[in-house]
């Protein structure tokens, strides 16, 4: 046996570097939540030492493991903590922290229920269990992807599909040329994922029919233009932006008239559903697809995305995939073949944490956590309102608040030095004309003392570039 087996074969049996990566962790969970929130130009620099020509030789895995906590880890933004506030990305649940590490132990491929009993199980049971926090119909499906941009993929394939069949086309045999006209309409602040999902199926940007909305980014039901069986609605759980919701109730009813397929893009908004906030998710049991991320509001890890379809077939269908050495389940109401519902065949068995933090949160743990970062998004609001200089755009139904300053150039310039001054870390986006501080309040670890220093630190932000 080669020299790389017999070494590969002793870190299998010894553990140790399994150890030494547990402890850099546990150093890192120490700090990361009081450190500054953005790496420092040091840190940054020291990246540099990771850029060298692939080795000729075998390393020690244990140097590489050190040279991952010591150049990597102080350069890594601490997302996990509780001042960040941009991107809408999630912190992250021990538990769940805990279960994806077992899991990577297990390193199991959930493509087929004969390929992983364990994770096939888990990914039905976890389907049942959002289906009930969601207030979904009881035959949805799940479809475990990486993130919103592949469920708005596997969701608009669906669509697509069933919208053609409908039309009595075969789209997976006949493809896109020659075929039927297919009508896509969606808000004008859709987020940027549906048009690369939109894209990539082919269906054409310039086919989009943009509907206007209103100061809150919510699809006006009143100017909704006539639908039929052609069209897919595109709807909004959570403005990226102002975290604004569409009225499902009387825009899925319209659509459910005419036989239009809806999707609604949850990202991070969905999961309002399973909270005391659900009045803002009204409606959505009548849409036939959702999009939403784990590792936003739930905070789970990275990476969980999630597609639910109530139209199994369509989805099936529009993912079909075959092969004469694949060993299907001879009965798919018990053993569960995954890659039925997801683009790819391989892929992380990602359900196993998004498992593990719904069994640990409960309906009413999910409640708490969803809640909470309302109650810190308008503490937030409610404390910025009060320092001269900035002012709140958007009403704060969820987790998002729009902050803005006198113009344009000091909203920039204030929110490059609230990055510099590395308390908190927020982001910029463009709303309403406007050049925004957009912040997500996404974390279960940000705290009331978290949101006042971040406030504190937009204050000295505003100060420094008044010098």
């Amino acid at each position: 046996m080669s020299t790389i087996h017999n070494k590969m074969f002793a870190e299998f049996q010894d553990k140790a570097l399994f150890k030494q990566a547990q402890e850099y962790g546990f150093e890192y969970l120490d700090d990361v939540l009081q450190r500054g929130v953005f790496p420092s130009e040091e840190a940054i620099n020291n990246l540099e030492a990771l850029r060298e020509p692939l080795p000729e030789l075998s390393g020690e895995g244990s140097d590489i493991i050190a040279t991952l906590h010591e150049v990597a880890g102080p350069a890594t933004v601490a997302q996990v903590g509780g001042r960040y506030f941009g991107m809408v990305n999630g912190g992250v649940i021990p538990t769940a922290l805990a279960a994806r590490e077992l899991s990577s132990y297990w390193d199991q491929n959930p493509a087929l229920y004969a390929i992983s009993p364990a994770v096939a199980t888990i990914e039905d049971v976890t389907q049942s269990w959002l289906n009930q926090l969601l207030g979904l119909p009881e035959h949805t499906v799940a479809g475990f992807v990486s993130g919103t941009s592949m469920s708005l993929l596997a969701g608009l394939a669906a669509a697509r599909y069933r919208v053609f069949q409908r039309a009595n086309w075969d789209v997976n045999a006949k493809g896109l040329n020659g075929a039927p006209p297919i009508r896509i309409l969606a808000g004008r602040e859709a987020h940027g994922t549906v048009l690369k999902a939109v894209a990539m199926l082919g269906l054409g940007t310039d086919n989009i029919t943009w509907l206007e909305v209103d100061r809150q980014g919510r699809i006006i039901p009143e100017n909704l233009p006539q639908l039929d069986a052609s069209t897919i609605l595109i709807l909004q759980a959570g403005n990226v932006n102002s975290g604004s919701f569409d009225f499902f109730e009387q825009l899925c009813q319209q659509a459910n008239q005419a036989n239009a397929w809806v999707h609604i893009d949850g990202a991070f908004g969905l999961w309002a559903a399973g909270s005391r906030l659900n009045h803002l998710t009204k409606g959505i049991e009548k849409a036939q697809s959702w999009s939403v991320d784990g590792h936003k509001t739930l905070n789970t890890p990275y990476d969980s995305g999630l597609i639910l379809c109530s139209d199994e077939e369509a989805l099936i269908s529009a993912l079909q995939m075959s092969g004469a050495y694949i060993q299907h389940s001879t009965d798919r109401n018990t053993c569960r073949d995954g890659m039925y519902y997801t683009p790819e065949m391989s892929r992380r068995a990602r359900a196993v944490e998004l498992w593990a933090t719904l069994k640990y949160l409960g309906k009413s743990g999910v409640d708490e956590l969803v809640f909470g970062l309302h109650q810190r998004a308008q503490q937030f609001a409610q404390e910025i309102s009060t320092v001269t200089g900035f002012t709140v755009l958007n009403e704060v139904v969820f987790n998002q608040v729009v902050v803005v300053c006198a113009d344009d150039q000091q909203t920039l310039n204030v929110m490059q030095q609230i990055q510099h001054l590395r308390e908190c870390w927020v982001g910029s986006s463009k709303w309403q004309g406007r050049t925004v501080i957009r912040v997500s309040v996404c974390s279960w670890a940000t705290t009331v003392d978290d949101i006042t220093r971040s406030v504190a630190s937009f204050k000295a932000a505003l100060a420094l570039t008044a010098e």
